[in-house]
């Protein structure tokens, strides 16, 4: 049996370019790709629990890599030709207690 790998997804991190005459801050988005993220389905109890929590109809659930320092909340990312939408906050484990390569999780709904 090989390796698990996963797949590249892009990040749409906000980056303030700036402020406007009143002080508020503008922001550009940048894309960058992170490589062995893991995809799979949202168990129907996910999605059944986050959308009476939030409203929010999750539909994938992305593993993210140890080492990873990207924003995850409330962030954009691209995957399967589709982009989303993370839900909540990601749920980290501790990274020398987990042997495979992920360590994080978050749930992503479809944005749009």
């Amino acid at each position: 049996m090989g390796k698990l790998k996963g797949i590249t997804v892009t990040v749409i991190e906000k980056i303030e370019a700036g402020k406007d005459p009143f002080g508020t801050p503008i922001y550009a988005e940048s894309e960058v790709e992170i490589q062995n993220v893991l995809v799979s389905p949202s168990t129907t109890q996910d999605v059944i629990d986050q959308l009476s929590l939030t409203g929010k109809k999750v539909s994938y659930t992305l593993a993210i890599p140890k080492k990873d320092t990207h924003k995850w909340v409330n962030t954009k990312v691209k995957f399967y030709g589709e982009t989303w939408q993370t839900v909540g906050y990601p749920i980290e484990g501790i990274e020398e207690l987990i042997p495979l390569d992920w360590n994080k999780k978050v749930m992503v709904e479809r944005y749009g």
